[in-house]
């Protein structure tokens, strides 16, 4: 029998999480906050749980990466890393949205109304909505670049926000929604490697070379300048 070894990378809002699944099931995890150097720091991590997983990186036959909206160099930092597993390996890499595994991190009841929603610099956030049924989450918006009081203008109760920006702007966003806190409700390698897991057994896995962090906005380097002395 072919066991399934999955590595899930998330690096949105600066957190550098790494997880391991197995059939299904989370052999281990960790998450790195607050580090300006993944390109140091997520190799790194990587081995760690892979050794606490009890497996190398030979035993990985597919990797799960968060896609974005997040961190510019983030993002690239975590792809490149999950793009150099996958061609050296041989093995499919799968796209997970950065804001339906954070939605996920909620852990919502059925029925409930989810937002998540992470600082995204500038004065605005990356947001998206959800529903939480007992299948799953279901997808009521994309991914959205919005202003912290479009965002909050768009909550409407009763429903969860999770992720960072609820702590940015807490004073726009505050007795909008029930707030899940960052500290415990965060990107979550796990998560990201659950949601490649089944992406892959529906056959969405995918050749490594042409994938692109997705953005939602245009990078800093490739915003308009303003023409004004």
């Amino acid at each position: 029998m072919i066991v399934l070894l999955v590595l899930g990378i998330d690096t949105a809002t600066w957190t550098a999480a790494v997880g391991v699944v197995r059939d299904g099931v989370v052999l281990a995890e960790a998450t790195h906050r607050e580090s300006r150097s993944h390109t140091a720091s997520l190799p790194g991590l990587v081995e760690r749980v892979l050794a606490a997983a009890g497996a190398t990186v030979d035993d990985v036959e597919a990797v799960a990466v968060s896609i974005g909206p997040g961190s510019f160099t983030g993002l690239r930092v975590g792809l490149a890393l999950a793009k150099g597993l996958a061609f050296a390996g041989r093995i499919p890499c799968v796209p997970v949205a950065t804001l339906e595994a954070l939605a996920w991190a909620a852990a919502a009841p059925a029925d409930a109304s989810v937002w998540a929603a992470i600082d995204a610099r500038k004065r605005e956030v990356y947001a998206a909505c959800f529903r939480a049924t007992a299948g799953g989450l279901e997808r009521l918006t994309p991914d959205l670049a919005l202003s912290p009081e479009a965002l909050a203008a768009r909550l409407e109760p009763p429903c969860i926000l999770v992720g960072d920006a609820s702590e940015v702007y807490g004073d726009v966003l505050a007795g909008r929604a029930t707030l899940r806190p960052f500290a415990t409700h965060h990107p979550r390698g796990g998560i990201v490697a659950r949601l490649g897991l089944q992406r892959l057994a529906a056959g969405e896995g995918t050749n490594p070379g042409p994938l692109e962090p997705v953005y939602v906005r245009a990078p800093d380097a490739e915003l308009p300048r303003s023409t004004s002395r």
